[in-house]
């Protein structure tokens, strides 16, 4: 059974991942505090809001965005990974892959213009008919 309830396959992502970036759990501190906002009284009675901290680098992250907190726990890891990785790295997996895609579109757009504005080149008929006038 998963510790985040949330897949296997998710949660080996998850750990792969603090494994590639030498995080281990000794380093993380986690608060679990009361949440605000809308959820009722669920929210309001249980301590779902997750406060994570990351010891070696000082990062904090707190995360209440769903009603369970082992779904917080889960997304806070992974929204510090992402805080870590990009200290580590300057950006992330996911930035990185959007800025491959938007320079591919670039390319493909200048190819495209420079296509449509080079002029146009006459036949081969036209200019022996040319070269003989």
């Amino acid at each position: 059974m998963s510790i985040f309830n949330i897949s296997e396959k998710k949660e080996k992502a998850l750990l792969d991942r603090m494994r590639e970036l030498n995080v281990s759990e000794n380093d993380l501190e986690e608060r679990f505090i009361r949440s605000s906002g809308p959820g009722g009284q669920k929210v309001n009675k249980t301590s779902s809001c997750v406060c994570l901290r990351h010891i070696p680098t000082d990062i904090t992250v707190k995360y209440q965005r769903e009603r369970s907190q082992a779904l917080n726990r889960f997304f806070a890891r992974r929204t510090l990974l992402d805080q870590i990785e990009r200290l580590q790295n300057g950006f992330t997996r996911e930035e990185k892959k959007r800025i491959e895609k938007i320079r591919r579109q670039k390319r493909k757009n200048r190819k495209r213009a420079k296509e449509k504005s080079a002029p146009v080149k006459p036949d081969q008929e036209k200019q022996e008919k040319a070269d003989e006038i």
